[in-house]
């Protein structure tokens, strides 16, 4: 009666003194497996019928009766009915929903396979990630929740590792109107009474935030799981519990968009549909879109997909546009203060989420912390050795502080090919620093982390122009984010000598990486750690390393100046005698660089050679793809459709290895425009297609817009003028948004929509937007844009009815560009209509007297007539 009542903890001792006194009564034998069996100690049970079994069958010569067998069997089959009464427990109520679950799905199903194949599964991770959130909806999806066999048990509240066996009774014992009576307290350990109320069966219980009481708590869940083998846990805690057969699932922020997405595709990502969620909920008028787009993107992104502080964020749209919160992140701790007053005190701000943490920590941890938030793009271990330590904190002790730093959540860990980089979330790292202010107010610290990169950039910038360029090139990108700061620190410090010994370390890898804004930034502290370039000015160009290389060979005419390579001569040498070949090369790369921006092809084809075996011999990816550039172009222009494309697929294989991104899509931009001119549309297709795919993932929005006039052009030879001038209107609109694209697509645009009137041969149209095609192209000043001036100029003329005049200027393309382009299928087709209007010697004769002009008058004659209205 007492077992059917539920009361087998009050009769278990009993039975157990029974037992003693009566080893072969199968009946007391019976109960014995009957009551620890309820209370959740199954292998004990099992354990009394095999010592039963055996006295038996050596002092009785028999085998169990047929009831204990039955009882036996129905033990392994886990079927022994669960006592009633006040001993089953009810199952913990999960937290209610208040909103959507949003994302997540890949742990969803990797939690699922977790509890499928063991018994306790840690959810570890940062504060603010949604670690409980999580817990609550795989467990709803587990099967012991259709049982009712879910119990949740909150841990945030208890203050003390000794209170945490009364929490988990708590929830167990919620329906029962107490924890316990005294009577069974007094016979049974805290285990004991947890095994009782669970009885048996399949079990999940959830521990949830444990980090403030794990070692306990793995005592307990240790405990539990040896006592219940049927029991599962699933707990919540900021570092693991660290026990045996503990399966961890780390969960980080929510994925963020890349590159520059439109609104659809930003709405992918868990981040921005989290975000815009919650924002709905405060504003049910917000939207993403066109006008609200960049601001959420970047919110997300500068909150690093957290899912608390992006719930934090969205509050705030109830008195403020999302471009407001956006441009008020760098006060982050003030702006999202204010949460749900129904959350947990550490959730309702995001400051208090983070204080939480960095109050777990110990004095190391949090020395340690303070000064990682210096770097803003990670840390090497030799790095933070190096800028770190001091006699507070010993060089020898930081690996290990640091893994500690990595089991709480608070640094992550990143693969890289140097070695594991560490870093925080940008969260955490402005609240580290803002605790190193205050409690390191000297620039100790960071004395030693602008010596440490400039020696780093020092030492591997000479290999950039070498066979070590990748690896070199490789440090310089990992680190670019630490080396632009310490730059930053020794300017704003006052030290001008270091500063431009700084920039001079940097520059020549910015020029690779065509980092416009940090060389315009920089330049002045360049030019002073390189007085060879001194003096020089900025000119039109596509590149900045074209525009260095210009300014160090001085070249049109050469001077006298040393180039910054190793090994250059301090006597003023004429660099294209210089006795490093790096140096030389890079000379005939500008001299050809300059004369070719004059219209002259001719003279500079030996520097053109000279150029790609001197960067062939010295291993210079950079330079042979510099170098290729132009000898593919020649190949173009004399129509050599094989030789050019075997060149540009060249540039491609070694823009892929440098991973400079602007070289690699310009080359896969020749390559597919070499393909549409040689007749291969398909090729062209696939080769813009799947560079414009990779433009858009990493917000190339300059490469894009290329890209889209090459699948414009590709349209357009294909005949399809609908689809070509819809491939226009698309870069047109994605200019609008991007206000820094707007110009560069305007003139593309603008130029392409010409030739795209006059394949359907409308004079009139084509006309009306010459003057601002023209007046962009005159703008740029560069030859290959003039020369193209002169080709529209050709083509509309042709079409209005002067095809003499439409000869000529096709001579001053040859005038402008140093060439005429004999590649261009669309030209030859040109000269053909003008062939058959004049014949080939009026051809000849007018193409001739364009030639002829001079280049000043060429290009006067051709402002004359692009630049006026009709």
């Amino acid at each position: 009666m007492e077992l059917r009542l539920g009361r087998h903890g009050e009769v278990l001792s009993d039975l157990e003194a029974a037992g003693a006194a009566r080893p072969l009564s199968e009946r007391v034998a019976g109960l014995r497996m009957r009551a620890l069996a309820a209370a959740g100690r199954q292998s004990e049970a099992l354990a009394v019928y095999e010592a039963i079994r055996e006295r038996l069958g050596d002092e009785l010569g028999v085998d169990p009766s047929a009831e204990l067998r039955e009882v036996h069997l129905a033990l392994l089959r886990g079927r022994l009915e669960t006592p009633a009464g006040r001993g089953k427990a009810a199952p913990g109520p999960l937290p209610a929903r208040l909103t959507s679950f949003v994302g997540r799905d890949a742990e969803l199903g990797g939690l699922a396979r977790q509890l499928d194949r063991g018994r306790l599964v840690t959810i570890v991770g940062p504060g603010g990630a949604g670690k409980t959130r999580l817990s609550c909806e795989a467990a709803t999806r587990d099967r012991a929740h259709a049982r009712g066999r879910v119990w949740f048990v909150p841990l945030a509240g208890v203050s003390a590792p000794d209170q945490l066996a009364d929490a988990v009774l708590g929830a167990l014992s919620s329906t029962d109107g107490g924890l316990y009576d005294a009577a069974q307290g007094q016979r049974a350990t805290p285990v004991e009474r947890m095994a009782g109320l669970f009885g048996s069966g399949d079990a999940l219980l959830l521990l949830d935030n444990c980090e403030h009481l794990v070692e306990a708590a793995a005592e307990l869940a240790a405990e539990l799981l040896d006592q219940l083998p049927e029991l599962r846990i699933l707990a919540t805690s900021r570092e693991a519990l660290a026990i045996t057969g503990e399966a961890l699932c780390h969960l980080g922020p929510l994925d963020v968009p890349t590159g520059s997405p439109e609104p659809a595709e930003a709405a992918q990502s868990p981040a921005v549909r989290l975000f815009v969620d919650r924002a709905t909920g405060v504003r049910p008028d917000f939207a993403l879109d066109d006008r609200t787009l960049d601001a959420v993107v970047e919110v997300c992104r500068r909150l690093d997909g957290m899912p608390l502080a992006l719930e934090l964020a969205a509050a705030k749209l109830r008195s403020m546009s999302v471009e407001q919160v956006a441009r008020r992140l760098d006060d982050r701790f003030r702006l999202l203060a204010s949460g749900s007053r129904t959350a947990l005190p550490r959730q309702r701000t995001l400051l208090a989420l983070v204080e939480w943490s960095w109050d777990l920590l110990d004095e190391p941890e949090r020395i340690l912390a303070r000064r990682l938030s210096v770097f803003p793009g990670g840390a090497t271990v030799s790095a933070l050795e190096a800028v770190c330590a001091d006699p507070s904190l010993p060089a020898g002790d930081i690996p290990y502080v640091l893994d500690a730093l990595v089991e709480k959540s608070l640094v992550t860990v990143v693969a890289a090919t140097g070695g594991p980089r560490y870093r925080m979330l940008e969260t955490v790292r402005a609240y580290a620093a803002r605790r190193l202010a205050e409690a390191e107010p000297g620039d100790a610290v960071t004395r030693r982390y602008g010596a440490y990169f400039l020696a780093l950039a020092e030492e591997h910038e000479p290999r950039l122009r070498t066979r070590e360029q990748l690896r070199a090139i490789e440090v310089f990108d990992a680190e670019h984010d630490n080396l632009v700061l310490a730059l930053r620190s020794v300017a704003d410090a006052g030290d001008a000598d270091t500063a431009a010994r700084f920039a001079g370390a940097m520059f020549w890898y910015w020029g690779i990486r065509g980092m416009d804004a940090h060389l315009d930034a920089h330049l002045g502290s360049a030019l002073d750690a390189h007085p060879a370039t001194e003096g020089g000015t900025a000119t039109a160009r596509e590149f900045h390393p074209a525009a260095l290389l210009l300014r160090m060979s001085r070249v049109a005419p050469p001077t006298s100046a040393p180039g910054p390579g190793p090994g250059a001569a301090a006597d003023r040498e004429d660099p294209l005698d210089s006795p490093d070949p790096w140096v030389r090369a890079g000379a005939h790369l500008a001299r050809d660089f300059a004369l070719t921006e004059q219209g002259d092809l001719v003279t500079g084809a030996a520097s053109r050679a000279l150029a790609l075996r001197g960067f062939e011999a010295v291993g210079d990816r950079w330079g042979l793809v510099m170098s290729l550039l132009p000898i593919g172009r020649d190949h173009s222009l004399r129509g050599e459709y094989p030789e050019a494309i075997a060149t540009f697929e060249r540039c491609v294989a070694l823009s892929s290895e440098l991973g400079t991104e602007d070289y690699l899509y310009l080359s896969k931009a020749r390559l597919a425009r070499e393909r549409r001119r040689s007749g291969d549309l398909e090729g062209a297709f696939r080769d813009l297609y799947a560079a414009h795919r990779q433009a858009r993932e990493r917000g190339q929005l300059r490469l894009e817009a290329n890209i889209l006039v090459g699948l414009a052009n590709v349209h357009r030879r294909a005949g399809d003028l609908v689809q070509s001038d819809a491939t226009l209107d698309r870069l047109e609109a994605l200019g609008a948004r991007r206000p820094a694209l707007k110009g560069l697509a305007r003139d593309l645009i603008v130029s392409t929509r010409i030739e795209n009137r006059l394949a359907a041969g409308d004079a009139v149209r084509a006309r009306a937007l010459l003057p601002e095609a023209a007046g962009a192209l005159f703008g740029q000043g560069a030859g290959a844009g003039l020369a193209w001036v002169a080709e529209l100029l050709g083509g509309i003329r042709t079409v209005e009815g002067a095809p003499e005049e439409g000869a000529r200027s096709l001579g001053m393309s040859q005038v402008m560009r140093g060439a005429f382009d004999h590649g261009e299928p669309e030209w030859r087709e040109l000269i053909e209509r003008i062939v058959a209007a004049l014949g080939r010697r009026g051809f000849e004769t007018e193409y001739a007297r364009g030639a002829a002009y001079s280049r000043d008058d060429a290009l006067r004659w051709l402002e004359a007539e692009t630049l006026r209205s009709t």
